[in-house]
């Protein structure tokens, strides 16, 4: 009997532990863009460009679950999601990849911006 209720014993911290209080959910690349659109300290939004090395940020292009929706303008970007690519004096350098980002994009026509 004495040696059953060490046993129990010896496995109830593991138990107790799970239950102790609320667990913080887990965040992996998917949600990290907060509402004042930004990653990393970089805002997303204004001129970026694509680099083979080096980046700011890595981006993976998707269809389904985006962290943004970006939409590429010509002029004004200034609002969450409005991107415009240059070749010199970016904002933002980001990579494309396709494992492992640091954010998720969509490209859209039209209402740039968290999904």
């Amino acid at each position: 009997m004495l040696k059953r209720l060490i046993v129990v014993l010896a496995f109830l911290p593991f138990f107790a532990a799970g239950t102790a209080g609320p667990v913080a959910p887990v965040r992996g690349a998917g949600g990290a863009v907060g509402p004042s659109c930004m990653l990393k300290g970089k805002k997303l939004y204004g001129k970026f460009q694509i680099v083979n090395a080096f980046p700011d940020l890595k981006v993976q292009i998707v269809d389904a679950f985006p962290d943004l929706k970006v939409q590429v303008v010509d002029a004004f970007p200034d609002k969450c999601g409005k991107w415009k690519m240059v070749n010199a004096f970016p904002d933002v350098k980001i990579q494309m990849v396709t494992a492992f980002p640091d954010l998720k994009i969509k490209y859209v026509n039209a209402f740039p911006g968290l999904p």
